[in-house]
């Protein structure tokens, strides 16, 4: 049973799409919306990334980072709909996987008021790259699916966290909160350089 969450995450984080972003006139927008972070090994990695942190983290922060990011992420989705174009888009998404996973490698503490401001950012650049790809799908539509999606990815991650509470000692789950960190950071880094 202890191996349960982790193959869940493992298979998560490795799937990949079989075909391109579904059809929003043939599946709706919505539905296109909540299957355009889930194909993106960048989006999922940093997404469940912030769920795992916002848990180790605990506190005030199991849910302000998660919701943070989902607030900054339609923020950027709003900027990118309404033409304006952030900076580095691609590389700050690169870097949130490599940071948040490097984060929970090394056990991090920062204030929560710096955690923020990073996973605000990061937020930021998600959502940019997400209005930048809206294409034919309905702007609200897609937005609230790619919104629930990015939630729900939050939520793996702190639920397989809080999963490991139950299934483990706490020297265990710091553990292997760490090594999905640096597996995560290491994933970035590939992501990267390919």
């Amino acid at each position: 049973m202890k191996k349960i969450p982790l193959l869940a995450l493992a298979l998560a984080v490795t799937a990949s799409p079989a075909l391109a972003h579904i059809a929003p006139l043939a599946h709706g927008s919505v539905a296109a919306g909540l299957e355009h972070p889930v194909t993106g090994p960048d989006h999922v990695l940093a997404m469940v990334a912030v769920g795992l942190w916002a848990a180790m983290a605990g506190g005030r922060a199991l849910w302000a980072l998660p919701a943070t990011f989902v607030g900054a992420m339609v923020a950027g989705y709003g900027l990118a709909l309404a033409g304006v174009a952030l900076p580095m888009v691609e590389p700050m998404i690169l870097a949130s996987v490599i940071l948040l996973g490097g984060m929970l490698a090394f056990a991090a503490r920062l204030p929560l008021g710096a955690s923020v401001a990073m996973i605000a950012a990061f937020g930021l650049a998600h959502g940019a790259a997400h209005g930048a790809e809206v294409g034919g799908a309905g702007q609200v539509a897609f937005g609230l699916g790619f919104a629930l999606a990015t939630a729900a990815l939050h939520g793996i991650g702190v639920g397989v966290a809080q999963s490991l509470v139950r299934l483990t000692s706490a020297e265990r789950r710091m553990t292997v909160l760490r090594g999905m960190g640096a597996a995560t950071a290491a994933a970035g880094l590939v992501l990267a350089f390919s």
